[in-house]
Parts: structure tokens; sequence; C-alpha cells
């Protein structure tokens, strides 16, 4: 059900729509989808693997859920979630938070334990299976919401994210054979901390990182490209200079 928020109203977008860019054509296309459709949410996380698009968790009018769904969908050439998919397994980075003792707290003063933990999908069959849910082990980035995740070989780098009012421009990676986690502190300029970006890869080195918001409350429309082999960060001029997100 939607609510009005200071003015505004806060409402669910269609949920049989998947709108599909076409990076060589630079055009949009919606596709309408058909079976069994999950209800319209927001926080969900969804990534595509071999042709199938897979979609777990998220937040509907009922509540949280963990349900996983999938989409036979011919691709072109996120509670707090994310995903990284490797070697026919998906693996979703989750962060959610318990109250103390049931207290009801302010929600800008609240006293939390957070926990991140990985539930692991496997799809090399027909269906999803969670196969497993476990707490990697190493240097483990705090809890966060917002964040961006992108695989490179064996590797799983997650970006930024909000923790409370702040937003973090921190990088670590999961060693997705050893089940490690690892800080990576970068030399010269990097970005500024930021929730809700997207990071990519480009190749084989480099990361693509774009766009955001600030804990100022600013949208951003800088990218930058990190380059895993140097540990460094780059930032570059385009032509969306003028239209943050």
């Amino acid at each position: 059900q939607n609510a009005q928020v200071r003015g505004f109203y806060d409402f669910y977008l269609p949920r049989d729509e998947i709108w599909i860019y076409n990076m060589e054509t630079g055009r949009w296309k919606k596709s309408k989808t058909e079976g069994d459709i999950p209800p319209s949410m927001s926080g969900s996380c969804a990534v595509c693997v071999d042709r199938v698009v897979y979609l777990f968790g998220g937040h509907h009018a009922r509540g949280n859920t963990n349900k996983v769904s999938r989409w036979n969908v011919k691709p072109s050439s996120q509670m707090s979630l994310s995903s990284l998919a490797f070697r026919e397994k998906i693996l979703f980075l989750v962060s959610f938070l318990i109250f103390p003792h049931k207290k009801q707290v302010s929600a800008h003063r609240f006293l939390l334990k957070w926990h991140l933990f990985c539930v692991c999908v496997n799809v090399s069959n027909k269906l999803p299976v969670v196969s497993g849910v476990s707490f990697p082990q190493g240097k483990t980035p705090s809890p966060r919401a917002a964040h961006a995740c992108a695989t490179v070989g064996n590797r799983g780098f997650v970006f930024g994210g909000r923790y409370r009012e702040s937003r973090m421009n921190d990088l670590y990676y999961l060693n997705l054979d050893t089940w490690e986690w690892n800080e990576i502190i970068t030399q010269g300029p990097c970005p500024v901390g930021r929730s809700w970006h997207s990071l990519t890869p480009i190749s084989s080195d480099h990361l693509f990182l774009f766009g955001g918001f600030t804990t100022d409350k600013q949208p951003l429309s800088d990218a930058w490209i990190y380059c895993i082999s140097k540990n460094e960060w780059i930032q570059f001029e385009h032509n969306y200079s003028e239209k943050p997100r």
C-alpha cells in the first residue's frame, strides 16, 4: 500500500516488467514477464547466470522475504543485499540487525548487533537450491546497506555502502576459494563514500564505479576505474556529469 511522505508518494513499480539496456545501441527495452511473478519489491538483489536471471529477497507490502525466483530471460550482449556469481553458484551477501531485548528505540539512536553472512545458491540444476549459509573468516567488512559487489576471477569485491547515517568508501574482497575476507588499502585519490552506486567488472584487471549517494544526501555522477594489479583508483571525465544518480 502506498504511503504519503512529506508530500511525495512511495510506491512499487509494476512487477511484471523487466527493463533491458542494450550497451551497443544505447537503448532501453521493456520486457513483460509471465508465470509465477514475485510481488513488487524494493531492496531485492538479482544476478544473471547462463541466460537466467535469479532474484533473491527484498521487501514488499507484507514485509521481508527470503525467496529465490528465476526468469529465463535472454540477456543483452538486493534488508541489505548484494550478490556475486562464481562457478554455477550465487553468493548473496546479507546484512541484518537484531534489536536488543526487543526494546523500541529511536531510528537515529539505536543500539544494534550486526551480522554479515553469505547465502549460497547452487544453480547448476534446473531449480535454484540454497546449498548453505556461512560466515566467512578474515577481516570482515562492517555490516552495511546499499553497497555494491563485483566478481573478478576468484575474488568478490565489495565497495562502500551505508552504515547508520554514514556512507563508506572502503574496499574489500572475498577469496571465493578460501572463503576469507581481505581489506584493500589503496594509495592516492579515491572515491568519496557513497551508497546505491554501481560496481561493474570491465576486464580481468579493472572495475568500473559510477554514481551513488553521499553522506550529505547528494546524488553523484562521478566515474572511477579501479585497477586491481596496480591497486589504484583513476577518475575520468565523461559526458553525463550533469545526470547524477
